[in-house]
């Protein structure tokens, strides 16, 4: 039999029903690969006697005849999910020690299908960052290495934690979440899938917040199936999240297998941006061609706003998250500092429990959001985001699909890119303008650069058309054939 912990979700659900071992032989497994490898620093909490009890739950339904989608799956949950009776921090300070006395949506619906919960992963704070360097629990380690050297790279950001897991073969899946490529981002650094739903799809109630109009959760897996099945059990419509759409959900599985013959490929030259690693320009043309070989036709599109998406994002998202953030003034829950005078607790709190680039990121909010800068700033860059939204739409008018790379560089080393706040916003240039549009995308590891690490392609369809996009992405993996795992040379 295989290693346990080497299984994909489908093969682990074929081997359950088989009896070929346990949802409890699974989890111990598990349990076990998260011990051994903790200096990746990927979970911020570990759950192990809560993942061994879902699993003999699981086994006990299993025997009665009663098995839920995701029954005795060992899964990690990306610590911005709140877990009912399970601290949920969003890796801050301020956080610290927060136990919810409440479910997320998402993981209520994880529970329910039968998940076995192995604990809440590491990420950037508050989810703001692109390397999973701003923790205040910590870096994430990148479990892959780099030929040339022995450094700790970055996983990515802000789903580092839950990208490294799912590459280290330490959870069959996690959960991520995606406001501006949170979750495509670290799948390319870890050589993941890593899917973002069309924004509404899933329920963002008990999710903590960064930027409302962006956020979205999605699945981090190491297949296009994985990542089909387990997003199954996060959709669906919920009343308590306004912006949770009540469009019908679709077989994500149903799809893949078919061809793609006929379908039209859009390629936007726009994403060949300045600064871009040749390697993965090479790998994006040789995707094209893995597509073109499958019967789909390569169409060119012209996105001429994209580059404009990056500095929109900057704006919009700093906003919401100055709004969202002013929350946690000491009040109510989570840390409280002291001080002479209500001002001042305010004051202490908020320095003490959110760390550099949270703060940075509340400034700029808060300077965009000011009378005399809304307009010029915040309106202009809603107006920007509406003419991205735009090209996306008229694009999908003659083609099915959109194909670009993940990201523009392969993953980097702790510390690289510290200083160079411009050089670390640039990571997310390729992914942020599919999440201002709240278009579906998913980013699908593609090879390896010559210096041994995994690059991802990307694909992006309409809105609420996820069929296809897992249709497509299942082709371009079997294309791709990347089999390729951290701890190997090449």
């Amino acid at each position: 039999m295989a290693n346990l912990t080497d299984l994909t979700i489908a093969e682990a659900q074929a081997g359950l029903a088989k009896g070929d071992f346990s949802s409890k032989e699974i989890t111990e497994a598990h349990i076990t690969a998260i011990e051994v490898a903790r200096d990746l620093n990927a979970f911020v909490t570990e759950t192990p006697e809560r993942a061994l009890a879902d699993a003999e739950a699981s086994d006990k339904r299993r025997a009665a005849g009663n098995v839920g989608a995701l029954d005795g799956l060992p899964i990690a949950i990306k610590d911005l999910f709140c877990t009912k009776g399970v601290k949920s921090t969003a890796s801050s300070h301020m956080l610290d020690g927060f136990v919810p006395p409440y479910e997320s949506t998402v993981t209520s619906k994880m529970v329910e299908a039968g998940m076995v919960m192995l604990g809440k992963t590491n990420l950037d704070e508050f989810a703001m960052g692109s390397s999973n360097e701003t923790s205040y629990f910590g870096p994430v380690v990148n479990p892959w290495k780099r030929n040339s050297d022995d450094q700790p790279l970055v996983p990515g950001g802000s789903s580092g934690g839950s990208a490294a897991a799912v590459a280290a073969r330490l959870c069959l899946a996690a959960t991520g979440t995606d406001t501006g490529g949170s979750i495509r981002q670290p799948a390319s650094f870890c050589g993941i899938v890593g899917m973002k739903p069309t924004y509404g799809r899933c329920s963002r109630w008990g999710i903590v917040a960064f930027a409302s109009s962006l956020d979205q959760a999605g699945p981090m897996t190491r297949t296009v199936r994985d990542s089909a099945i387990l997003l199954q059990s996060m959709v669906g419509f919920d009343p308590k999240d306004t912006t949770s759409s009540e469009m019908p959900v679709p077989d994500f599985q149903a799809v893949l297998g078919q061809d793609i013959k006929g379908l039209k490929i859009g390629i936007p030259s726009e994403y060949r941006v300045e600064g871009t690693d040749p390697e993965i320009l090479a790998l994006w043309d040789q995707g094209i061609k893995w597509l073109e070989d499958a019967g789909a036709e390569a169409v060119e599109v012209s996105l001429p706003r994209t580059k404009y998406a990056l500095p929109a994002y900057y704006i919009i998202a700093p906003a919401e998250a100055s709004s969202n953030l002013a929350r946690y003034d000491g009040m109510r829950y989570g840390l409280r500092a002291d001080g002479d005078s209500l001002a001042e607790v305010y004051e202490n709190t908020r320095a003490e429990g959110f760390g550099a680039e949270v703060r940075r990121r509340i400034l700029m909010g808060t300077y965009v959001l000011s009378a005399g800068y809304y307009d010029a700033y915040y309106i202009k860059a809603q107006k920007v985001r509406k003419l991205i939204a735009d090209e996306f739409s008229s694009a999908f008018e003659t083609v099915d699909a959109i194909l670009t790379p993940a990201v523009p560089s392969a993953a980097f080393a702790h510390g690289e890119k510290s200083d160079d706040l411009l050089g670390m916003y640039l990571n997310d240039v390729m992914t942020v303008p599919a999440s201002l549009a709240g278009l579906p995308g998913i980013s699908v590891p593609a090879g390896l650069s010559s210096d041994g690490l995994p690059l991802g392609l990307q694909l992006i369809t309409k809105a609420f058309d996820e069929e296809t996009l897992f249709r497509v992405a299942d082709i371009l993996e079997q294309s791709a054939g990347f089999t390729a795992r951290p701890g190997q040379k090449v």
